[in-house]
């Protein structure tokens, strides 16, 4: 059979399809190639299966089954530990590691070695997974107020979020700071109560402190069995069920019916649910209010709809240490998260005076990515991009629109924490990252057939300085190199030269993120630096009106010196101008015009050295 040409640079597969005619009187494949009665179809690679539906755009399914979330919460509630159960039941990873585990390796997403030392989490990190045929992102963030850009770039990005409080802790100030956050971007959520089985643990309690103090419409769809070292299990209140969770990482949930001692209290709580749920639900509240029997695919489409809403957060419940209730989150993110078509993302069309512009949502679309995120790699400046239209591909050409650079997409990857994973090509609502790129945080990418911005983050101003200086002058290079990369992986790290002192300042949010960028200076490029306060040069000014009257005699033989200088100096009014004013009160010729001159340049070097605050003369 003849062969079609190929092209040396894209190899393409090709797939032959006969005329429709019946299996009776249908010739051969090979007679109907021959014959010209075929149709060739294109796929490129990665998309064969994109074909197997016309009457429905390819990517509907792959859509609908996608999640890209953020796990954001106070100081040590649980995110990361959240987060390494997660990759572990979904078979990302095949160990569990604590974040100040004993063994020495600490948890999968705290990649840097300061935050396996310090066991925090310092940097986001992303991740993907699978959870019963649903892709899953998810990006852990950290929980400290110094690393709150962490929190906005992740915010930005996703499209649903987990809010984790703890059931003794409750609503704490970054529980405050990150739901703020939430509520500025938009992101439905999910609430989960973690550590159930410390001691202290209410979870009813926590749950009136995110109504109070978050002002949450929220009710929970869970009732733990058991609190603190009883904690035994979970009743789930939309299909009321009972949930144990058995093996040495429970990873075997077995359901079984609701105990007989607690079936009033399901009954309460489930009410509850309901009643809040129809609040903000029209359909359910028909049926609530007709005595009509709610059935379980009544109640979750209905706490679905008011979850991508975003009138209602519903509340999961567990403990992510003791290996109980993550699965049934997960169960809880595909069900009332929406997906990426589900959610509304907006474009500033520059060509139109920045006009906003409804983004689709789709890989059919035009290719328009936000990085939102920098990291320097070992292969050089790794970008992190969330593909809000189109598809990107390696090897594509993509444009920087608010450079007007014209670049190609050299390397495609997915992230695992700090690994990776080449791919090909990445469609709309994947998180990916590319190789290479050389932009700043913020900037949008597009394959140059629209002209499109996304809006930037919020970017809050620093709260503290220090001054900082290598202590080898010979390692100045290395010194400025780190400071200029940590500026631009971080827009809330600032670095500036005090005119005056002549001192390198640095300020960030706080004194632990200023302290955690001295030590990676000193880890990463071997730099040893000295940090102290800055120094502030004090000054003086006029407050009010002085009157002076100085007699010089001097007699050393011969023609003695002698000279007498009255006046007064005062402040100008505020506000003034003119910064000095000079008024000569002399009558005649006592003094000689050419001496004149020198007196206001020496009254106002004299001001000039004790430095003015305000606009005196």
């Amino acid at each position: 059979m003849a062969r079609f040409p190929r092209s040396p640079v894209q190899r393409l597969l090709y797939t032959f399809y006969s005329a429709k005619t019946t299996p009776s009187s249908s010739p051969s494949q090979t007679a109907a190639l021959l014959l010209g009665n075929f149709e060739i179809r294109h796929f490129s690679a990665g998309n064969v299966a994109r074909a197997k539906d016309d009457k429905e755009p390819w990517w509907k399914e792959s859509m609908e089954r996608l999640r890209n979330i953020g796990i954001s919460a106070h100081i040590d509630s649980g995110k990361t530990t959240l987060t390494e159960r997660v990759l572990y039941y979904t078979g990302r990873i095949h160990e569990i590691h604590e974040v100040r585990g004993k063994d020495g390796v600490g948890a999968k997403m705290d990649s840097m070695d300061l935050e396996r030392e310090k066991g925090i989490t310092i940097q986001s990190a992303a991740t993907y997974c699978t959870w019963k045929d649903y892709k899953i992102n998810i990006i852990d963030t950290p929980g400290h107020v110094d690393f709150t850009i962490e929190v906005e770039r992740a915010l930005r990005v996703l499209d649903g979020a987990i809010l984790v409080l703890c059931s003794v802790g409750g609503v704490q100030s970054q529980s405050i700071t990150v739901d703020r956050q939430m509520r500025r971007y938009e992101v439905p959520r999910l609430a989960f109560i973690n550590k159930l089985d410390r001691m202290g643990a209410d979870p009813w309690k926590v749950l009136n402190q995110a109504r109070s103090k978050l002002r949450h419409h929220s009710a929970a769809v869970q009732v733990p069995i058991g609190l603190e070292e009883n904690f035994q299990g979970l009743i789930d209140l939309v299909q009321l069920k009972a949930y144990y969770f058995h093996g040495s990482n429970g990873e075997k949930v077995v359901a079984e019916e609701i105990p007989a001692d607690m079936e009033a209290i399901v009954a309460e709580k489930r009410r509850e649910l309901i009643e809040m749920v129809s609040e903000v639900d029209d359909k359910l509240a028909e049926a609530f209010l007709n005595d009509e029997p709610i059935s379980s695919a009544d109640l979750e489409d209905a706490i679905r709809r008011a979850t991508i809403a975003r009138k209602f957060v519903p509340v999961f419940m567990g403990s992510a240490f003791k290996n109980k209730g993550v699965q049934p989150l997960l169960d809880g993110v595909l069900s009332y998260l929406p997906c990426p078509v589900e959610v509304s993302n907006y474009a500033l069309d520059q060509t139109k005076n920045e006009e906003k512009v409804t983004l689709s949502g789709t890989p059919d679309g035009p290719l328009v990515a936000l990085a939102f995120k920098l990291e320097e790699g070992r292969f050089g400046q790794l970008t992190y991009l969330r593909v809000y239209e189109g598809v990107i591909r390696k090897g594509d050409f993509i444009v920087n629109i608010n450079t007007g650079k014209k670049i190609k997409v050299p390397r495609l990857v997915r992230m695992h924490s700090d690994e990776m994973e080449d791919i090909q090509e990445a469609h709309a609502g994947q998180i990916v990252a590319v190789f290479g790129v050389d932009c700043a945080s913020g900037d949008t990418f597009t394959n140059g057939s629209v002209k499109y911005t996304m809006t930037s983050m919020n970017v809050p101003e620093p709260v503290m300085s220090l001054a900082v200086q290598p202590v080898s002058k010979d390692s100045g290079g290395q010194f400025s190199k780190a400071l200029n990369r940590f500026q631009k992986e971080d827009p809330t790290f600032r670095v500036g030269l005090d005119a005056e002192s002549g001192q390198t300042i640095i300020s960030g949010m706080g004194e632990l993120h200023l302290d955690i960028y001295v030590e990676r200076i000193r880890r990463e490029y071997k730099v040893d630096a000295t940090v102290g306060r800055p120094r502030v040069n004090f000054r003086e000014t006029i407050t009010q009106r002085a009157e002076f009257d100085y007699l010089h005699k001097k007699q050393s033989g011969g023609q003695g010196q002698y000279g007498r200088v009255c006046g007064y100096v005062e402040p100008l009014p505020p506000g003034s101008p003119i910064k000095f004013e000079f008024e000569n009160m002399i009558v005649g010729q006592a003094i000689p015009s050419n001496f004149i001159p020198a007196i206001p340049v020496e009254q106002y070097v004299w001001i000039l050295d004790s430095t003015s605050i305000n606009d005196t003369g």
